[in-house]
């Protein structure tokens, strides 16, 4: 009989007895009913808020010790018990077909229990933007794992005849190479032994590859293990057939027993060895070095050290963390190509490594608490990386790498957040560091040139005429050690009939100069760096030399790269608010924090009537009433080819105690922005896809009121996602959803020259309002206020960037408080402020109209509500920075997984329906396959015998 034919049969026949029997489809609809609770009711999914299916494979390797036990307890302790396996035992059939064949049909089964759970990631697809990645590799890893399981209980069931035996024996051997890997056995170890207990347990590798993972490594465990149990099992089968006197032919088994399962052992000891046998499978390669990185890692000039201090005993939750980490760490060393160095320490066994850890890095060991049914104790451990390079270190701790997110249960879940961005922001930092106390050409890759545009002596003024020739000596000593990529140019605008004069008034709005109103002497002084992608204007401030060298070398810094940015922060000043108190939710601290950690900055007093000269890029946040010398300010600074962010709305959310209302701002730019082609409606935008939020709202029972504080779907709250984001501009496109609080609808007029490309926006679904009550109430039903019935529904646009060549809003100078009191008399040499009328094209403006975009209340809120770490306005910001600057060794970093995705707000009725239809949906796929599995055969018990006969 050919062998195919053998193994279809025994599968066939193995189904059949399995579908006959209504134990069966009693343990594949338990199967399905307990995956379906424990995701929705145990993990709670909705209130976990994550846009994933990770809690269904966090319980999968236990459930499936119990699904594959059931499926094997009967499949040779039954053959046994009724006296079939005789038979097949003297059947001139190799007995390996029978295994394999008994083997197929229980994953078969064990695939039928799986698909029907795809239900579950479907559902989240059709509610959020799934990433498809870790589900494929979670069921891939499912699949192994029951399959290996299945082999260990074919094993156990052939060497009794109780079903019961063999399914007690199964959970047991299953359960004790799933604990192995586990927690609770490796809290009791530490260091090597506790890596030992991890590569051989079933469950640490199973969450190897439900990360999005597959490890070469971890598929060949599985089916090691698979195959090691089927030979066991084909040589317990064999023994049966062995006479007391062929004594050699037990030998020879024996030893080809044991040859296999010592040749599957030193197969994993060899793949152990291999690093880096793995594919990636999440969206946006999670998990992976990224692009930026190996860029940066490239850069390097001298050799880079990382060096992890890892404690051998440390928290049972930071202890799984640690092989992720040294992953990570050692992918830095393979791009690096030998310019990286990677290292691992333990502190605790190397006394020497200990003081130099104290001593020169501040390494301290942190103190943990760490509890059992027992006792409670303190654990003194180390998690912590060392970047060195050169003479620059930085140090990254536990807090660093980490997230902690609160489970409903209360017990909290610690992961890493996005170690790989940690990492390279601290390479970055380190490697900026240390160009910066070398040569600044170094980092400059094409050729820039200082273009002045000055008139001749005749026409300056004396005091200008010797700052001409200071700066053409400062700019001149700068020329041999510009490697060739520096040079300067002096014209003459009023040359050839001013031909030069009418090119630089219409591209860059340069204007003649006096010294005083009124005075008919014009001349040019305008100092400008250029290459072949940028043009910015350096100031001349008062006109002061020893200004001048200062203002070069920061504009020469905006043309190189290696070096830390500075960003100039305007933050609104302590006003009054409506009640004559100040206004509560205007403190940007978190702001602050996560720009000072890629980029200096500087506090920014626009009202002394410029920007620091040093800024790179300025940011306005939630303007009140700016006056004449601040929109001066703004605007030159525009106008000179830098990039301005602005966040600002003509309404802004102000709590008073429990009251929650909306009060009227005057920002001052409205004429501003409108000259620019901006407009900003007095309203607040309402949306059916909202967040939670918590709020004090008032319930009314009856002719009864009461406020409680409470988590609620807010509409004001904009949860922006899927067509709300411009996937194609860098800033957006790594975003998976952004929360945008009390927004204004914007609109654009675009001026010549000037491009425009939306950022953000509502869902076609959202409406606006006027109201200055924004507190939420709920009926007696339960409903909330705000329904918008009757509204109009539409998209607005929240966030855009506009690119081009801009006017400027003024049409002169304003005058300086206090100059109207200078005598009339008074005798001015210098020239006056000079007005800069038009940008360069390379000059961008990027708008959110939200004044609460980014603020700390509003950040501390959603964090509340989701329960785990969001910075999502502070991550578009970043972004943002990053590319204003050209800088994006960081922002596609940052993008790639700096929070989870989330789920939509939705009502919970809708809950509700999406839970039992998938109760419903699960039943139906039962029914279905008892249909086909009618319509494909009779049901009747074969036996063994019947089917080879």
């Amino acid at each position: 009989m050919q062998p195919d034919r053998v193994l279809s049969r025994v599968a066939r026949k193995e189904l059949q007895l399995f579908f006959a029997s209504p134990v069966a489809w009693l343990f594949l609809a338990s199967f399905m009913a307990i995956c379906l609770f424990v995701f929705f009711w145990v993990e709670a999914f909705f209130a976990r808020n994550i846009a994933d299916v990770r809690p269904l494979f966090e319980w999968m390797p236990l459930l499936l010790i119990f699904l594959s036990a059931a499926l094997t307890m009967r499949s040779w302790s039954e053959e046994r018990r009724s006296g079939t396996l005789e038979h097949v035992l003297t059947l001139p059939v190799p007995l390996w077909q029978f295994v394999i064949g008994k083997f197929i049909a229980c994953a078969m089964v064990l695939a039928i229990a799986l698909t029907a759970t795809l239900l579950l990631p479907i559902t989240v697809s059709s509610i959020a933007t799934l990433d498809w990645g870790p589900v494929f590799a979670g069921y891939l890893a499912a699949f192994l794992l029951g399959c290996s399981y299945l082999a260990v209980g074919l094993f156990v069931s052939s060497r009794t005849d109780n079903a019961i035996v063999s399914l007690m024996g199964s959970v047991a051997v299953c359960g004790l190479l799933y604990l192995l890997g586990s927690d609770l056995l490796l809290g009791f170890f530490g260091g090597n032994a506790a890596e030992i207990l991890r590569l051989l347990g079933s469950g640490s590798r199973f969450e190897s590859i439900t990360r999005g993972v597959i490890d070469l490594r971890d598929l060949y465990y599985y089916l090691a293990v698979t195959a090691a149990f089927l030979a066991l099992n084909i040589y317990a089968l064999e023994r049966g057939r062995w006479s007391q006197q062929a004594r050699a032919r037990h030998r020879a088994w024996r030893l080809g027993i044991s040859l296999v399962i010592c040749n599957l052992i030193l197969g994993g000891l060899w793949l152990q060895k291999l690093p880096y046998l793995r594919t990636d499978v999440t969206q946006g390669k999670l998990y992976s070095l990224s692009e930026p990185s190996e860029t940066l890692l490239s850069q390097l000039e001298e050799p880079l050290l990382i060096r992890g201090y890892f404690s051998e005993r440390s928290h049972p939750l930071l202890a799984p963390l640690v092989p992720q980490l040294r992953d990570l760490l050692r992918e830095y060393a393979v791009a690096g190509e030998g310019n990286v160095r990677v290292e691992f320490v333990d502190p605790a066994q190397d006394g020497a490594a200990e003081k130099e850890a104290n001593e020169e890095y501040n390494i301290q060991a942190t103190p943990f608490q760490v509890a059992d049914r027992y006792q409670s104790s303190l654990v003194n451990a180390y998690f912590n990386v060392l970047v060195q390079y050169g003479d620059e270190d930085e140090v990254l701790g536990f807090s660093d790498f980490i997230e902690v997110k609160t489970a409903i249960e209360g017990q909290p879940e610690v992961l890493l957040r996005n170690p790989e961005f940690d990492v390279t922001r601290a390479i970055r930092d380190v490697l900026y560091r240390y160009r910066s106390g070398g040569e600044l050409f170094d980092q400059i890759s094409k050729p820039v040139t200082l273009r002045a545009y000055v008139s001749s002596d005749s026409r300056l003024p004396d005091l200008l005429v010797d700052y001409r020739d200071s700066i053409r000596a400062t700019a001149e000593a700068l020329i041999p050690r510009s490697q060739n990529k520096f040079a300067i140019e002096f014209i003459e605008p009023e040359a050839n009939g001013g031909a030069e004069s009418d090119r630089i008034l219409d591209e860059w709005g340069f204007q003649p100069m006096v010294t005083a109103l009124g005075d008919e002497n014009q001349f040019y002084f305008y100092l400008t760096l250029e290459d072949d992608h940028q043009v910015i204007q350096l100031p001349t401030g008062g006109f002061d030399p020893s200004d001048f060298e200062d203002a070069l070398e920061a504009g020469l810094r905006r043309f190189a790269s290696g070096f830390t940015r500075t960003v100039a922060l305007a933050l609104p000043a302590s006003s009054q608010g409506q009640y004559g108190r100040a206004p509560q939710g205007h403190s940007f601290g978190t702001l602050q924090q996560v720009i000072s950690q890629d980029h200096s900055i500087v506090m920014e007093d626009l009202a002394d009537g410029s920007v620091d000269s040093s800024a790179d890029l300025l940011i306005v946040i939630a303007p009140e009433a700016l006056d004449t010398p601040s929109l001066f300010a703004m605007d030159q600074y525009f106008m000179s080819g830098g990039t301005v962010i602005v966040v600002s709305s003509p309404r802004s959310i102000e709590t008073m105690g429990t009251e929650l209302r909306l009060r009227n701002v005057d920002s001052g730019l409205t004429g501003w922005l409108s000259h620019q082609g901006i407009s900003i409606e007095e309203t607040v935008i309402l949306d059916e896809r909202q967040s939670t939020f918590p709020l004090p709202v008032v319930r009314k029972v009856g002719a009864y009121e009461f406020r409680d504080m409470q988590f609620v779907d807010y509409p004001y709250l904009l949860d922006i996602r899927d067509d709300g984001l411009n996937a194609e501009h860098p800033i957006t496109q790594g975003l998976p959803n952004l929360t945008v609080g009390w927004a204004s609808p914007l609109s654009i007029e675009l001026r010549p020259g000037i491009t425009s490309q939306t950022l953000l926006s509502s869902s076609d679904k959202a409406w606006v309002s006027d109201a200055s009550n924004v507190m939420p109430s709920l009926d007696d039903a339960g409903q909330s206020s705000f329904r918008g019935a009757g509204k109009s529904r539409r998209r607005a646009t929240i966030g855009v960037m506009l690119q081009g060549e801009f006017t400027s809003y003024f049409d002169q100078v304003p005058e300086a408080p206090g100059a109207g009191d200078q005598a009339d008399d008074a005798k001015v040499e210098a020239p006056s402020s000079t007005l800069i009328s038009k940008s360069p094209d390379s000059t961008r403006l990027i708008l959110v109209s939200s004044n609460d975009f980014a603020s700390d209340q509003v950040l501390s809120g959603i964090i509340a509500a989701s329960g785990t770490q969001y910075f999502g306005p502070l991550e578009f910001l970043l972004n943002a920075i990053d590319w204003a600057l050209e800088d994006s060794s960081l922002m596609n970093i940052r993008s790639r997984a700096h929070f989870n995705r989330t789920l939509p707000s939705l009502p919970q009725n809708t809950q509700a329906s999406i839970e039992y239809g998938n109760y419903g949906a699960a039943l139906l796929f039962l029914l279905l396959i008892y249909g086909l599995w009618r319509l494909l055969g009779r049901r009747r018990e074969v036996q063994l015998r019947e089917v080879l006969l």
